[in-house]
């Protein structure tokens, strides 16, 4: 494809036509999971069949699933090739039920022999060192068991390996197998997310530990994409930009030229898309609204710029999800700037908080509950309703939203008329002025409150934070209405924040986050929400 062919896709705005995705929907990645943690795209749900033509389908089920069984039983090497075409070729022409019921059964039909398993920890549990009389005699004996131990340890590990680990191996060195392997796993996390099954859990584990490993940073080539790229390239950076959409080609341009950067990680196995791809700003300081990245014109001179600024990071593979590519890939684009630009002391994010709406609309309705529950003079003999309640709003902020709402948003307390404002039709709160002032100061605090305290298993809540955090990231500064887009105001209130990355402490933060959940933020950040709590450290 041409240049020309790229802007005939910017106008129709559809991704790249690929046979082995016909059967998939769209794919919805998003920057709420930038190590892979994305939307999978789900399989379409055809018609059920009838007659003739239910028996032709179960015919063509049959033949891929003894296609399967060869590609994971035959030895002969010489046609193994061929077997592993007609079985991924096979699996694309089924349909939603038919692709569950594979994968169902190679979940379950080529699991490991767990009574070989049990017959060999029952060996091994009965194994004892020998304790002889004479010395010499209790060496021999010894050696003799050591070696059984061996033997013992060595099958017990073979066995631990399920059946479907020979499918993977295979795919894994056969052209095109890679690719087909993830595009496998899509659909594996597609139909995870309507049915809890325990053995295709089990499958999903194993398949994206393999893929971990064959996707090691060793693996792995770093490619800065320019406007020289093939268009084929190009179209998939159009086609799988994530955060910010690219609206036509001067944007795109623009975004590959001067003062801007874009790096992807390419894997040989899949020539010419990459698996995850990164925009960067070069900036005099960093950014505090999504329109000076996107919309700076001109740039400054590159010579001038001393902070580069990672302002979206898109994964194009769903099946790749779970699957931290972007926490390396920053990495060696940090190495790669400093080396390139010495200049450049400031490395950070401009980022969404894709989940902080969601937590404070749910938080605002819940609590509205509560305190309505509270005026009931049935509910106060018991408390019941107070031991959950709690006043989100400063007594300052509840005032202030009271006597504006005048009738434009209704409620007896302050947390319904901001129930009400955030949740009106088409953003209108955002288009005055009064209502912007007297939101702001709740927002952004609960904003901080939202990134510093609330956790999900010891770990930040919101998807974007927990990825920057892991990779050694601090929270330094949260901006006021930094992306007026309609995904920005519903997602964040148009909140959006800066993470930065000191090379000096990525490690030491990345560390401490992970083995304790303590999250790094500046003094600015930690003024909204008052003394520190536990796991939180403050970084001036």
């Amino acid at each position: 494809m041409n240049k020309k062919g790229l802007a005939i896709l910017m106008r129709t705005r559809m991704r790249p036509n690929d046979p082995t995705k016909l059967s998939l929907s769209p794919l919805s990645n998003s920057q709420g999971d930038p190590q892979g943690n994305h939307s999978v795209g789900r399989i379409i749900k055809h018609a059920p069949v009838e007659g003739n033509d239910k028996l032709s389908t179960e015919r063509e089920f049959e033949l891929v699933r003894e296609s399967m069984h060869s590609a994971i039983s035959m030895n002969k090497t010489e046609v193994l090739d061929a077997v592993l075409n007609d079985f991924s070729s096979g699996y694309f022409s089924l349909d939603y039920e038919n692709r569950r019921r594979l994968l169902l059964a190679l979940a379950k039909e080529y699991d490991l022999n767990r009574t070989q398993v049990r017959e060999l920890l029952k060996q091994y549990l009965g194994l004892e060192l020998a304790s002889g009389e004479d010395a010499q005699f209790r060496g021999l004996e010894e050696e003799g068991l050591l070696s059984t131990f061996y033997r013992t340890e060595r099958n017990l590990r073979h066995a631990l390996k399920p059946v479907y680990e020979v499918l993977f191996e295979r795919l894994n060195t056969h052209p095109g197998g890679l690719r087909f392997l993830s595009i496998l796993r899509a659909d594996i996390l597609s139909i995870l997310t309507e049915e809890n099954i325990a053995s295709l859990r089990a499958l999903d584990s194993y398949l994206k530990e393999k893929l971990s490993t064959w996707l090691s940073p060793a693996a792995l080539e770093l490619h800065q994409i320019t406007w020289d790229d093939p268009a084929s390239l190009l179209e998939k950076i159009v086609a799988y930009e994530a955060v910010h959409p690219i609206s036509n080609l001067i944007d795109l341009k623009r975004r590959l030229g001067v003062g801007r950067r874009c790096f992807g990680y390419l894997h040989p196995a899949i020539p010419g898309e990459p698996l995850i791809f990164i925009e960067v700003a070069l900036l005099k300081n960093v950014a505090q609204t999504v329109q000076e990245v996107l919309w700076n014109e001109p740039p400054i001179p590159e010579s001038e710029a001393t902070c580069a600024l990672f302002y979206s990071i898109s994964s194009t593979q769903p099946g790749l999800s779970g699957i931290n590519l972007g926490k390396f890939l920053i990495k060696r684009v940090i190495t790669l700037v400093k080396r390139d630009m010495p200049q450049i002391s400031t490395y950070a994010t401009l980022s969404p908080i894709p989940g902080f709406m969601q937590w404070l609309l749910s938080k605002l309705a819940s609590q509205s509950k509560f305190a309505e529950a509270e005026d009931m003079p049935e509910s106060s003999a018991d408390g019941s309703s107070s031991t959950f309640r709690e006043n989100i709003l400063e007594p300052e902020e509840e005032k202030a939203l009271m006597d504006s709402s005048m009738g434009i948003a209704a409620g007896t307390n302050g947390m319904e008329v901001m129930l009400s404002l955030l949740t009106s039709t088409n953003h209108e709160w955002t288009n005055s002025a009064e209502f912007l002032s007297i939101l702001k100061p709740p927002l952004m605090r609960l904003c901080a409150r939202y990134l510093l305290q609330e956790k999900k298993r010891g770990k930040a809540l919101d998807s974007v934070a927990n990825f920057h955090l892991q990779n050694g990231a601090m929270i330094e500064r949260i901006n006021w209405m930094a992306d007026r887009s309609e995904k920005g105001l519903r997602q964040s209130g148009g909140i959006m924040v800066n993470y930065v990355y000191r090379s000096e402490n990525i490690e030491e933060f990345a560390q401490s986050y992970f083995s304790k959940g303590h999250i790094r933020a500046s003094a600015d950040l930690h003024r909204y929400v008052g003394p520190l709590k536990e796991n939180e450290q403050r970084t001036d």
